[in-house]
């Protein structure tokens, strides 16, 4: 642990772009003694800089935080319809979002694609902390990361040169547990459940205690497992990238049942999420979409719903129903319990996030022009707020502040 600190050191007097002072090492608490990885170099190490003390803060509730595609977050309201406050990385070497973001508090918890990840006043946008995970340059860090946030720990992974999973501490932004994982391929969210984290990495997946760190069980797969992890609350799920869900026991990663999606569907991703005792999940193939429901303790099919000539991109639970849109902007709704069609209908502006609700018959959404509130009853589209620059959209985030 001394030769790490001394390395940083070393390191840091010559690179005047790193948080200016020692890198953080995991905490004497007997928790680190867990990790692969103590001896953390430029590339995995944790720089965290303190700006102020975290407390509490009341909910902006008329405005939405907006991470745009371009790697720019800020915050929006939508009464005054004005910008509030704005922040993105200090040095991304490009501009893309490729990240979610967390409200804990009235603190948001925002990483970014360079390794950066800052925890931000939702009414101000003034920094508690910003930390650095390592000082990789030229490559994507943190990806399709939403951080996990369980007491006082912030947990998500690293990926390429970097490749860890992380706790760290939401008061500073200090280390409290690392591990590296097989691959450079960790691009989802990790899992929290039953005191424990999941996550995959390429075929992989891994379960470690959620405070210690302590790596618990590792088990393999054919298939790289690139699916988010889910669960009902008793179990675990998670899809590879093919053609198979698994549900696994949280214990011992023991195989409860496989699913196997129809002949020429695959690449469930993160189309998935649990809800009253079914997994509900979406796969796309050449010409046909589906969505499905599964019972979650058994794997056997409730009911499955065909998109012809789509290609679903998102779906998302609200209330008794599930909403979604495909690649060409085909927005519809499902009743949960029956997989029928209650609303469906094609949108002018594109969809390139989640979708937000700000009530039951108005919903939001984000597209290459801007923020979208579309009108349910009427089926209207209205742009609230729109982009000065346009360019290449990828993918966006939204979060009402409530």
């Amino acid at each position: 642990m001394k030769k790490s600190l001394l390395i940083a050191l070393l390191f840091t007097a010559n690179m005047p772009q790193l948080f200016a002072q020692a890198p953080t090492i995991a905490k004497e608490n007997g928790v680190s003694k867990y990790s692969n990885n103590q001896i953390l170099t430029m590339d995995d190490m944790v720089f965290n800089k303190p700006v102020t003390a975290i407390k509490k803060v009341p909910l902006d509730t008329n405005s939405i935080l907006i991470y745009d595609y371009d790697g720019e977050l800020f915050s929006y309201n939508l009464v005054s319809e004005k910008i509030n406050w704005r922040t993105k990385a200090t040095d991304a070497d490009r501009k893309m979002c490729g990240n979610k973001l967390t409200i804990n508090n009235g603190i948001v918890y925002v990483p970014f694609i360079n390794g950066e990840i800052y925890a931000l006043n939702n009414q101000t946008g003034a920094p508690f902390w910003k930390t650095r995970l390592g000082n990789i340059k030229n490559e994507i860090i943190i990806k399709n990361q939403a951080p996990v946030i369980v007491g006082n720990n912030l947990y998500l992974t690293t990926q390429n040169g970097n490749s860890n999973i992380y706790a760290l501490d939401i008061k500073d932004g200090g280390l409290i547990w690392n591990y590296r994982v097989a691959y450079p391929y960790n691009h989802l969210p990790v899992l929290y459940f039953n005191d424990k984290i999941f996550t995959q990495s390429a075929p992989n997946f891994y379960s470690f205690e959620a405070k210690t760190g302590k790596a618990l069980y590792q088990r393999g797969f054919k298939k790289a497992m690139y699916g988010k992890a889910v669960t009902d609350g008793k179990n675990v799920f998670i899809a590879d990238e093919d053609t198979k869900l698994f549900a696994l026991s949280p214990d011992k990663l023991d195989l409860l049942w496989q699913f196997d999606l129809p002949k020429d569907q695959y690449n469930i991703g993160e189309k998935i999420f649990c809800q009253s005792e079914n997994v509900f999940f979406a796969s796309k193939g050449s010409d046909t979409s589906l969505v499905y429901a599964v019972k979650s303790e058994t794997g056997k099919l409730v009911w499955k719903t065909d998109f012809k000539g789509q290609y679903i991109k998102y779906i998302s639970p609200q209330n008794e129903f599930l909403w979604g849109y495909t690649e060409s902007g085909l927005l519809f709704k499902l009743d949960l319990k029956t997989g029928k069609t209650v609303l469906q209908t094609q949108l002018k502006n594109l969809p390139i996030s989640n979708i937000e609700f700000k009530n039951d018959q108005t919903l939001l959404y984000y597209c290459q022009s801007g923020l979208v509130q579309f009108d349910v009853n009427q089926k209207t589209e209205a742009i609230i707020y729109l982009k000065g620059t346009i360019t290449y959209a990828r993918d966006a985030f939204i979060k009402l502040i409530r």
